[in-house]
């Protein structure tokens, strides 16, 4: 029979687990019906293949609607007790529960619950023999239950759950594994969970691995679901010969939606404890973080060490923008014996800056205060950066309506340059241009004419030289280009385009030797660097030119979708002029041509992708640079990179690595950038990754040169993850990511 019942409204809250379902959930009443309940042995991989999304919630009802009860008998005593037996099934909106018998005790506002009790709504299922509501909770002895959002599951001697949705338990067993493979589990004394804050704590718990005892706590906080939460996550297991052994033992503080701060304590075995910090906000206008370390006593090195860094962007009003960035260390070797890597040996400088900056459709103006902490030790007092304090820009530019198409504006900036050893001062440059941009389907043409400013007021020079210096040198080029397209391939699938370009520059030679260099370097010969009209990067030099630079670039594209399947490029000035203006030690180029340029990228088939580069020196018949990657990549988990570096009397550098899962549970990765000029390896590791149902583990050796002098360290780290509670070890996903180009673990086939 099915009939309508209806209760006093205290009977039915939230997540109630016995016949009395609360009034405040599910939206229409429905006839009732057998229920199937999901088998409970569920994987965290095996939720979303029954569908049950993270984020399902409890729909709430209005406090009348009504609950509907089957079964196969029912039976009220003159008392107006009601027992309802032979397979009862108590709905009301989207919870459901199944017993042999519910047993309704109206003198003391209860429900009793008998025999193969089942309960199920969208965030829980629970089983167990017997069970009672009463005053607002429902209790349960010797209860199977499941969370379904994030799939986990556990066992307790008794089991309450109050109106609010929090489920305590007594003398429990809670993991993310399915019944018949319980690899990890935790075993408390007691646990609360509280459904709608998605939070979990255990008292007197025991954390079992492969039924061996890992962690023994008092006290401790978990998720249940995705949730952030503040509680201590588990230890982080490393070794490095520069460190000996290390633990860490983070704490989390969700402070609130928008900001956070984690608390990271480390012991190294050969240097002491280290203490970290990492403060992250995020505000409406506002965004950035604090990430601090502070290591008392280096028993290695008999001092203090620590490291601080502030990063933020502050968005004003009216347009206006303020930015920090700033990083500070102890001293010089720090990243050397911290870093944990080679790219640790290569940090030359630590950037400090301030910037205030105005930016709308014409206007780009700002104040930027910035200087260096040097670290690498073997630059002398002359090599090192200037300070600048300030660094004072304004830039402008405007199009002027009409069919004459002309644009114009100016670039400016005044920078007073501070350091140590060495000139300093003032510097003002000036920048006055304007263009005319002719532009139509298959071409552009952009005659440009300028006029380059710069004065210095300094201090500190060398006898006689000239403590304000100037520099006045006008700018003329005309930059051209083409764009030819047709069809090609079968029907058309394919497109092609190539885009021949000319620009001439004519800049006027001026003698520089006497101005000083603060700021101002030779960047690297490539496609953007042959159309400047400066070959220098800085304002203390402008390079004379009276030179064509040309360059093509043909394109192969899917006509469909656009996608690019090849990209090749090549390029090279022609000097009509033999250039004169040079830095300090830098050689004059010969001959009548720059190197040759050339750029290659090609996807042959959907998993493949190769880049060629190469700047040829035609006058030797070799290359000066040149550089190789191919890349293999199916999947995200599934990367193979070879690549090759050269720079002439520079280095030589080959580059292999790899991660490729060769089972269902096992993943081998593994990395070796090889320097063929020294016959040595710059870095080499290898690692594996072991993952079941609900853990995984993964392991990486690593063997680095990890200080100029060429010395090597050794570490071995550990990731133990138990899959829905959290991680023990160091992040070995972020460095896979970062040391192997293209691996992500978390994407799709691309």
């Amino acid at each position: 029979m099915v009939w309508p019942m209806s209760f006093p409204r205290p009977f039915f809250r939230v997540a109630v687990l016995s016949a009395a379902l609360a009034a405040s959930h599910s939206p229409a009443t429905r006839a009732a019906e057998p229920v199937a309940l999901n088998p409970l042995p569920l994987c965290p991989e095996a939720a979303l293949s029954l569908g049950q999304p993270s984020g399902i919630k409890r729909t709430p009802v209005s406090a009348d609607q009504a609950i509907e009860v089957s079964s196969d008998s029912a039976r009220v005593d003159i008392a107006g007790d009601a027992t309802v037996a032979g397979k009862v099934v108590v709905r009301q909106g989207d919870r459901r529960l199944t017993a042999d018998e519910v047993r309704i005790d109206t003198a003391h506002n209860g429900i009793d619950v008998n025999g193969n009790v089942e309960y199920a709504d969208p965030e829980l299922q629970v089983r167990g023999e017997a069970g009672r509501y009463e005053g607002g909770t429902a209790q349960f002895q010797g209860a199977d239950f499941q969370f379904l959002q994030q799939p986990s599951r556990g066992h307790a001697g008794s089991l309450s759950l109050d109106a609010q949705g929090v489920l305590r338990l007594g003398d429990v067993r809670y993991t993310t594994c399915p019944p018949d493979s319980t690899d990890w589990q935790i075993k408390a004394g007691s646990v609360s969970l509280d459904t709608a804050r998605q939070q979990g704590v255990a008292r007197n718990a025991k954390i079992e691995f492969k039924g061996v005892p890992i962690v023994y706590l008092p006290w401790i906080s978990f998720p249940v679901g995705p949730a952030r939460k503040s509680g201590f996550l588990f230890p982080s297991l490393g070794s490095s010969s520069r460190g000996g052994l290390q633990l860490s033992a983070p704490y989390y503080l969700n402070l609130a939606p928008n900001y956070d701060l984690a608390l990271e304590p480390t012991l190294y075995t050969r240097r002491g404890l280290d203490l970290r910090a990492d403060f992250r906000y995020l505000t409406t206008r506002s965004r950035g973080s604090i990430d601090a370390n502070f290591l008392p006593n280096d028993q290695a090195l008999g001092q203090s060490r620590g490291r601080v860094r502030v990063s933020n962007v502050t968005e004003l009003p009216g347009d206006w923008r303020l930015r920090i960035g700033a990083e500070n260390v102890s001293d010089v070797a720090y990243f050397e014996d911290f870093a944990q890597g080679a790219d640790g040996t290569s940090i030359a400088f630590v950037p400090r800056e301030l910037a205030l900056s105005y930016r709308d459709a014409n206007w780009r103006s700002g104040a930027v205060l910035r200087n260096y902490q040097t670290i690498d030790k073997d630059l002398t007092g002359i090599e090192r950066p200037y300070t600048e304090l300030p660094r004072l820009y304004a830039n402008g530019w405007w199009t002027r309506p009409g069919a004459l198409p002309l644009e114009y504006g100016f670039e400016s900036e005044a920078v007073d340059f501070q350091r140590n050893l060495g000139v300093q001062g003032w510097r003002l440059d000036l920048q006055p241009s304007a263009q005319l941009r002719y532009e139509g389907p298959g071409y552009f043409l952009r005659p440009s004419v300028g006029f380059r400013s710069t004065a210095y007021q300094l201090t500190d020079t060398a006898v006689g030289q000239d403590r304000s210096p100037t520099r006045n040198v006008p700018v003329v080029s005309l930059d051209t280009g083409l764009l030819f397209e047709r069809a090609a391939g079968n029907q058309g699938r394919r497109r092609v385009t190539l885009e021949p370009r000319l620009m001439y520059l004519y800049v006027p030679y001026r003698q520089q030797d006497g101005l000083p260099v603060f700021d101002t370097g030779t960047p690297d010969l490539n496609w953007v660097e042959l159309f400047r009209n400066n070959r220098y990067v800085g304002a203390d030099r402008v390079g004379d030119a009276n030179q064509l630079s040309t360059g093509v670039t043909m394109r192969l594209f899917a006509s469909d979708s656009g996608t690019r399947f090849l990209s090749a490029t090549v390029g090279q000035t022609i000097y009509f002029t033999q250039p004169q203006v040079l830095l300090p030690g830098e050689t004059a180029p010969a001959g009548q041509s720059s190197d040759l340029i050339s750029q290659v990228e090609l996807k042959a088939f959907q998993n493949w992708s190769v880049d060629l580069g190469m700047q040829w020196d035609h006058r030797d018949s070799r290359a000066a640079k040149s550089e190789v990657r191919v890349q293999y990549r199916p999947e995200g988990n599934r990367v193979v990179n070879l690549g090759y570096r050269f720079q002439r009397d520079r280095l030589e550098q080959a580059d292999v690595s790899v991660a490729w899962p060769v089972s269902a549970q096992w993943n081998l990765y593994g990395r070796t950038l090889y320097s063929l000029r020294d016959r040595s390896a710059i870095e080499q590791f290898a690692g594996f990754e072991y993952s079941s149902c609900c853990w995984a583990v993964r392991t990486v050796a690593r063997h680095y040169v990890s200080n100029r002098s060429g010395e090597r360290d050794t570490g071995i780290f550990l990731q133990l993850e138990l899959k829905g509670l959290s991680n023990v070890g160091t992040a070995a996903n972020a460095f896979l990511e970062r040391a192997i180009r293209g691996y992500s673990p978390t994407s799709q086939k691309h």
